[in-house]
């Protein structure tokens, strides 16, 4: 897989070179992994609705056609995109998935935090009061107040084409975090947004942009 850093760059290009790329591809085109910072955007999924963008302020709004709802982009936050043939990896989409989620969770570890799944909502949480120990979330969680305790670390959105992969993920580093209450995270009312600094782990964004790297390398491969 050939690493692309890209350092901060704006999103509208950043989507519009990625669709080219995948719509371009063949099965012989390597895959690829873009890592990235976006300045602030709020993007929209095919299924994001309007009124999850409680008020944009002077940010951008820009409808994608990946997957999800509405999630926020921003200085302070690791962006990768695998460009991925998944057919020549061999796998589905669900497995997809899951081998994304687990490259995030083992970033994490590396950090000393432990990442959780919640079953149908894509990304990867934290325990808001034990981000660093092993006990599970609350199953099933408390249905008057379901993201009690909880906060999202990392959100994915992705697209495939012909088998192709494009969008991905995003982890939150060392961010500004207001922007996240302009918006219900991902469709989600009352779902708290972290970052890494804000549950006491410093460490540089281009640090974990390398180990998120490294980990998908290991999990996108055959």
């Amino acid at each position: 897989m050939l690493i692309r850093p890209l350092a901060r760059c704006d999103y509208l290009p950043t989507y519009e070179a990625m669709r080219a790329f995948t719509e371009a591809r063949d099965e012989h085109t390597p895959d690829e992994l873009w890592l990235c910072e976006h300045p602030p955007v709020f993007t929209q999924g095919l299924a994001g609705k309007a009124e999850h963008v409680l008020d944009a302020g002077g940010i951008p709004v820009i409808a994608t056609n990946r997957g999800g709802q509405v999630t926020y982009h921003g200085p302070g936050q690791v962006v990768a995109y695998p460009l991925v043939d998944l057919r020549r990896l061999g796998i589905y989409v669900k497995e997809y998935v899951f081998r994304l989620e687990q490259a995030l969770i083992k970033t994490l570890e590396d950090c000393g935090v432990t990442g959780h799944r919640v079953a149908g909502a894509p990304g990867i949480y934290l325990k808001l009061d034990d981000p660093f120990g092993h006990t599970r979330l609350p199953s099933p969680p408390d249905p008057r107040e379901p993201w009690r305790g909880i906060g999202k670390v990392a959100a994915l959105g992705i697209k495939v084409s012909r088998h192709h992969s494009y969008h991905g993920l995003a982890l939150n580093v060392a961010m500004d975090l207001s922007p996240f209450d302009r918006i219900n995270p991902c469709g989600y009312a009352g779902l708290r947004t972290v970052d890494l600094r804000s549950i006491g782990v410093e460490v540089g964004v281009a640090d974990v942009a390398a180990a998120l790297a490294r980990h998908l390398q290991v999990y996108l491969q055959r």
